[in-house]
């Protein structure tokens, strides 16, 4: 819903001064952002028009969980299938299966870059103690991708820092 004195396209939390669409692109002067998952709609459902804003929640929240396909070692396939299926039918669902799979995929570098590094070390015996830390560094990613749709399921857009921003066209887009 949208709180009074925000503007909207504003997601909470972003800094004063100007709006930023939390997607990107607007379509027909209306952001495709903010969290209005109640009955209301902006000139139709967000995104596309294809789904149902319960849809799209679920489907959002969906691609955060898949953060939990770490546990059989796919953590980044699950956001990728998300994405591919719904990139073009939801612009909300873009957006988190996108911002998901980046996310997964840089949790995945850090912990590979993370292992050969231990195990450089552990040459020098110094890396023998950083091995048993790795099972507590590879909790992060599942608990904050949990969070992430807890949020979403809650009615909020969530951003994971820096990548969200990469993702919609924020500083120093890269997508």
């Amino acid at each position: 819903m949208q709180e009074q004195g925000r503007p909207e396209g504003r997601p909470e939390g972003a800094p004063g001064g100007e709006a930023r669409p939390l997607f990107g692109n607007t379509a027909g002067g209306h952001s495709t952002g903010g969290s209005s998952m109640g009955g209301s709609s902006m000139g139709g459902s967000m995104g596309s028009g294809t789904m149902s804003a319960q849809d799209e929640q679920t489907w959002s929240m969906v691609s955060h969980l898949t953060v939990l396909a770490a546990l059989v070692g796919l953590m980044p396939l699950g956001a990728l299938v998300v994405w591919l299926i719904y990139k073009d039918k939801s612009e909300r669902v873009r957006f988190h299966a996108l911002q998901a799979l980046w996310y997964q995929l840089a949790w995945v570098v850090i912990l590979i870059a993370y292992t050969v590094l231990s195990t450089i070390l552990s040459l020098v015996v110094i890396g023998i103690f950083m091995f048993f830390l790795l099972p507590i560094l590879a909790l992060i990613p599942l608990i904050h991708g949990c969070y992430a749709a807890y949020k979403v399921s809650q009615g909020e857009d969530y951003r994971y820092p820096f990548i969200a921003d990469r993702i919609s066209g924020g500083p120093g887009r890269v997508m």
